[in-house]
């Protein structure tokens, strides 16, 4: 059994969301999952600022760096920075459609490539020790996904690639932006299923559309893993219970209260290291997604953390405001109010 099995929930690479800041709030939540960084570029690994696009802090282990890029030499370079800089895995972006990445000759596009795709995994396996894995759709544009997966499949398969996590959806490179992309393209989790059942020896972990753990345990009967986006981004609190329900280990943080507590240790020494509190409290919006006050959590983190000079007294207001919601919910009239006995 491959090793790489051991990850059976990981958290998508979402550009402009997984950043440093998020990822160290859902450790908060699972300590298990396995999460990454937004796409960087191999060529500004090689030649930007290192430290600003792939550092990161030893609490967010296990954690992937994925790179954009389609040059071999190149991709095994930026990957033996990557392995030096201590992450757990280097995964090849074959999955994002957007025109910039179009450009570069990387993402999406890919797909029409999976022997390059192939030669980028050999060149990488060959530079570093930790795992080299894949993202990709299941085609693009008018591509027919039945040989177009098994041959991107195969192709990476034969290169020695540890594990190949599928969007179950086409990208179409043009027509529709990236943001449509994530949602008009319809979903064929099937045809992930039967890309295990034919390469039962690979990892094969499925992404698109799955919004709750519920729906995780369901397509681990059929693949290896499942990789969870926007519903982990949106409703954080669904990775609370990756750990006991996936890996038999006591939940770090058994109520909503925990992990802010957790989270506003590193939020405070961030912000006095000169973080903008916007920039750490903005991941944490859905965390009382569906509970008595999100709303008024949302509008303190939303208005109060951009505001000039704003700090961890932010989070404190907000948390404020979900403790004087409860106050009010546990009242005789916020009873009323609970059952709709009373007008608004």
């Amino acid at each position: 059994m491959n090793a790489y099995n051991d990850h059976r929930i990981a958290v998508a690479p979402m550009m402009e969301w997984t950043d440093r800041n998020c990822r160290a709030f859902h450790r908060t939540l699972s300590r298990h999952a396995l999460l990454y960084t937004e796409m960087v570029a191999s060529a500004a690994v090689i030649h930007g600022d290192r430290d600003r696009l792939i550092g990161f802090d030893a609490m967010e282990h296990p954690v992937a760096c994925q790179l954009g890029g389609s040059d071999p030499a190149e991709m095994a370079e930026a990957a033996r920075i990557v392995e030096g800089y201590g992450y757990d895995e280097v995964n090849i972006n074959v999955g994002c459609p957007s025109d910039r990445v179009q450009s570069g000759r990387f993402g999406a596009c890919l797909m029409r490539e999976p022997e390059l795709v192939a030669e980028c995994v050999r060149a990488m396996k060959a530079a570093v020790s930790i795992p080299v894995t894949v993202k990709c759709r299941i085609g693009v544009d008018e591509q027919d996904p039945e040989p177009v997966l098994d041959a991107t499949a195969d192709a990476v398969a034969d290169a020695g690639v540890d594990a190949l996590w599928v969007h179950a959806r086409k990208a179409w490179l043009q027509g529709l932006s990236p943001k449509e992309n994530r949602d008009i393209p319809p979903l064929d989790h099937d045809r992930v299923y039967r890309l295990k059942a034919r390469l039962p020896g690979l990892y094969i972990g499925i992404n698109g559309g799955i919004a709750d753990l519920d729906q995780a345990e369901k397509h681990l009967e059929r693949v290896d893993g499942v990789m969870l986006g926007r519903a982990a981004y949106h409703d954080p609190w669904i990775l609370a219970r990756v750990d006991s329900r996936f890996h038999g280990q006591v939940d770090p943080a058994p109520d909503r209260q925990d992990a802010i507590a957790a989270f506003r240790a590193i939020a405070e020494e961030r912000i006095a290291a000169g973080a903008r509190a916007n920039q750490l409290l903005r991941h944490i919006l859905g965390l009382y997604h569906g509970v008595p006050g999100a709303r008024a959590w949302r509008r303190r983190l939303t208005v109060d953390a951009v505001k000039p000079g704003a700090g961890i007294e932010v989070l404190d207001a907000a948390m404020q405001e979900i403790l004087d919601t409860a106050l009010d919910k546990s009242s005789p009239l916020g009873q009323l109010e609970m059952t709709g006995a009373v007008a608004s």
